[in-house]
């Protein structure tokens, strides 16, 4: 009876982890051969762990990750790829998202820049940030239906607050004069409050000319190239390969 109790009161607390566990302990006779100490710390260990487990499927379901096999660990490494296993490890740590720093990936199509993106943001989710995948074509025609609606400001405010912003396929159409700006404002507004990743078919030298916009080109290409890591993809399509 009174365990009963103890788990509507758990329930009640939103404690699931720990009356889960609990209830397993409650069954196992190999418990009561642990001290009160160890039985607790196993309780709360159980808590922490489902607390951490929902928080990161709630901010994988925040982030829209297109690709849900996409992860560090599935990464393909040759000589041919141009892919440098010690510079993953090392951002591995997310210490570019502490020291909001950004992340610009180059290459041709096929090459693995949209993975080896949301790689990175689902490593940042699990090591607790927050994280956002736009193509930027998507991105754009959020913002524009966001002035059409009234909510334009809400809507830069909501992505300037991401931890991880990840920009996919930048650069592979011309950009109208409205969505440059608002473009620019994204990155504006995320300078001093979180770290953007870019994939991009364009080499980095020539995102300058394909902005079309002196004043904003410099403006922008300051903003992201300053203290970024840069990887440039090579070799054949991974679909390709992948395919035979």
């Amino acid at each position: 009876m009174i365990l009963t109790t103890i788990y509507e009161q758990l329930e009640g607390l939103g404690l699931k982890g720990f009356k889960n566990a609990l209830m397993q302990q409650s069954e196992d006779i190999n418990y009561t051969k642990l001290s009160f100490e160890e039985r607790l710390h196993q309780l709360l260990e159980s808590e922490i762990n489902e607390k951490t487990n929902r928080r990161i499927k709630r901010l994988l379901t925040q982030a829209k990750l297109k690709d849900s096999s996409a992860s560090l660990e599935a990464l393909e490494y040759n000589a041919t790829r141009g892919l440098d296993r010690s510079i993953i490890l090392s951002l591995a740590g997310c210490i570019y998202i502490s020291k909001k720093q950004n992340i610009l990936i180059t290459g041709a199509t096929g090459v693995g820049k949209s993975f080896l993106a949301q790689a990175f943001a689902r490593k940042a989710i699990i090591e607790g940030f927050s994280a956002r995948y736009y193509r930027v074509t998507k991105l754009l025609e959020e913002i524009k239906l966001a002035r059409l609606d009234g909510t334009y400001t809400k809507t830069l405010t909501k992505i300037s607050k991401f931890n991880l912003l990840v920009l996919d396929d930048f650069g592979i159409s011309p950009l109208k004069a409205d969505e440059l700006n608002d473009l620019f404002e994204v990155i504006e507004d995320r300078t001093l409050s979180g770290s953007t990743i870019v994939t991009a078919q364009l080499p980095i030298s020539e995102w300058h000319n394909y902005l079309q916009n002196e004043t904003i080109a410099d403006a922008m290409m300051d903003r992201l190239i300053h203290s970024s890591h840069k990887i440039e993809l090579k070799g054949d399509s991974m679909r390709k390969l992948h395919s035979i």
